[in-house]
């Protein structure tokens, strides 16, 4: 019995979508500005590009964080700071109890992790390289401006450069306590020891659910084609 697992389907195919194709926008990134850009004739082209994805994928996940499944709504996985500091203190005597969703840390990084990506997108929109790229938004707030969001949107890559670590290192983690995020994230069910915290019977008509999602996705997709073009 001790080794009987539990399994629960926790993030729907929206959310897993969501995710790897943020993962691969943030990697695009990343390598047209750290790199040389081969085989890309123009990197900073393809960085704004990849930005206007990421962006369009982000609008997706704070609305589907409002209107999605259960699990994948902010409500279920953020908590307040007195459950945040039970938690941790749970963590340090390795007293932790299973979640389906993010448990109390976890959930705040997310938050945290998607603001940091949210800023860098929008940021983005207001700079230019002087020379090949120009963002929609460039000047809208005068020169000043658009230079103060350059320094910052430089700074905040390397902050998310570290909430990705933290991230990787948390999957490591989990993952020697038995609990393979990674896995989950692929197939959307996670298999734990015992009956989680945060398990919800609740659930939306799966039509309804389709139709938000067609609809989001609509308005994700209008702000990528109003960037991009």
């Amino acid at each position: 019995m001790r080794n009987t697992k539990i399994a629960i389907e926790v993030w729907d195919i929206w959310i897993r979508l969501f995710h790897w194709g943020l993962v691969l926008a943030v990697l695009v990134s990343f390598y047209t500005t750290k790199t040389d850009g081969a085989p890309f004739l123009f990197p900073i082209e393809v960085h704004a590009q990849a930005g206007y994805l990421m962006l369009g994928l982000l609008t997706f996940r704070w609305l589907w964080g409002a209107l999605g499944s259960v699990y994948a709504r902010f409500s279920t996985f953020l908590y307040p700071p007195s459950k945040t500091v039970a938690y941790s203190k749970a963590v340090i005597k390795r007293q932790t109890r299973a979640y389906a969703s993010h448990n109390p840390l976890g959930g705040w990084m997310v938050i945290i992790m998607l603001l940091s990506l949210s800023f860098q997108a929008v940021s983005g929109l207001f700079l230019s390289d002087d020379i090949f790229f120009q963002g929609p938004l460039y000047g809208l707030f005068g020169q000043d401006v658009s230079s103060q969001l350059r320094t910052l949107h430089y700074y905040n890559s390397d902050l998310l450069l570290i909430l990705i670590g933290l991230h990787l290192v948390a999957l490591i983690v989990h993952r020697l306590l038995g609990e393979p995020l990674l896995v989950a994230m692929l197939s959307g069910t996670k298999h734990v020891h015992q009956q989680p915290v945060d398990a919800r019977n609740e659930s939306l008509n799966p039509s309804t659910l389709r139709l938000r999602a067609v609809g989001i996705l609509f308005i994700a997709a209008g702000v990528v084609l109003w960037m991009w073009f």
